[in-house]
């Protein structure tokens, strides 16, 4: 005899019922091992900071061990593709950053979609870029910098972490809307641009308030402006660019993204880590001291994050011509 309509639907219900309640308790499980979060750039670096305190964090919350794999390469886009073919058990998640974004566009053949194979887990901050000058040069604001580029067109070098990095298109957008000739030099990573600064071989370079306020606290460079539309609590002495050019922004976030079809569950219990961790007044006043303001939110907040800011940085990428090594 076969079943009537109304024990299929009892069965069907039961089914989904079990299934709800496995996934919660593989969540509530989770993690049962340790975690790698892979960045996409070397130790010391902005990522690498914000990262940490992160894997710390939620090591602390869940119990387990969250371990960062540093693998730099190809403005970040290997570590981005490691995590891309990764399994996805909540096992491998990517440190993700706008130099991601900037790659969507910047890359014409990358083989994966940041929105589409992966999922955005949550934000973490958002941190501003500093414009920092040689103090040999004869420019101590942005009024001043710009009226000297623009009497020496294409002699002042900017140096960048490469191109399409993050620093390169803070620049770009600045070369756009100062309407200055700044030479670009690519370096393989901030910090090589930063040395031939101190030594004075080359004249401006855009990076991230975390990597650089070191040095601006040591007076070794000349900080002239944030990139962010007001000022950084960090430097609050340092004007931002948009009080000189109305409009200009060129912040970086972090963030933790996953591979797609990583369990809902397991995305929510990260999310739910994260934000929690982000209103601890500890962690909190460690990223403020770096200059980033925290954005907590859920996984959709995250994902208009990411997707506001390809477009943003593409009309960029189109201004400069910029093309992939």
């Amino acid at each position: 005899m076969g079943l009537r309509r109304r024990d299929l639907l009892h069965l069907a219900a039961g089914a989904a019922a079990f299934r709800l309640g496995a996934g919660r308790a593989w969540a509530q499980a989770y993690p049962a091992r340790p975690v790698r979060v892979i960045v996409g750039f070397p130790p010391g670096g902005s990522a690498d900071i914000v990262t940490r305190l992160v894997a710390q964090a939620l090591g602390e919350r869940l119990g387990q061990t969250f371990i960062v794999d540093n693998r730099p390469g190809a403005g970040s886009n290997i570590a981005a593709e490691a995590v891309v073919r990764a399994v996805a058990d909540g096992y491998t998640l990517l440190s993700i950053t706008s130099a991601n974004s900037i790659n969507a566009t910047l890359y014409r053949n990358l083989g994966f979609d940041i929105m589409r194979d992966l999922v955005p887990v949550a934000a973490v901050d958002v941190v501003p870029q500093v414009m920092d000058v040689s103090p040999s040069l004869p420019a101590q604001t942005i009024p001043r910098f710009v009226a000297y580029a623009k009497a020496n067109p294409g002699k002042l070098v900017m140096g960048s972490g490469g191109i399409g990095s993050s620093p390169h298109m803070a620049g770009e957008l600045f070369k756009m809307m100062a309407g200055v000739d700044l030479l670009h030099v690519p370096y393989r990573g901030v910090a090589p641009a930063t040395a031939d600064l101190l030594a004075g071989r080359i004249q401006v370079v855009f990076d991230t308030v975390p990597a650089a306020i070191g040095n601006i606290r040591a007076g070794r460079v000349r900080a002239l402006a944030v990139t962010t539309p007001k000022r950084s609590t960090a430097l609050p002495d340092v004007p931002a660019m948009a009080e000189f050019l109305p409009g200009y922004e060129a912040t970086s976030f972090h963030g933790i993204a996953a591979p797609k079809d990583t369990p809902a569950e397991i995305v929510g219990r990260l999310n739910t880590t994260i934000n929690a961790a982000l209103a601890e007044p500890k962690l909190r006043a460690q990223l403020a001291d770096l200059g980033g303001t925290v954005l907590p939110g859920t996984p959709t907040d995250f994902a208009r994050l990411m997707a506001d800011d390809i477009a943003r940085w593409g009309r960029v990428v189109a201004f400069s011509g910029a093309k992939a090594e």
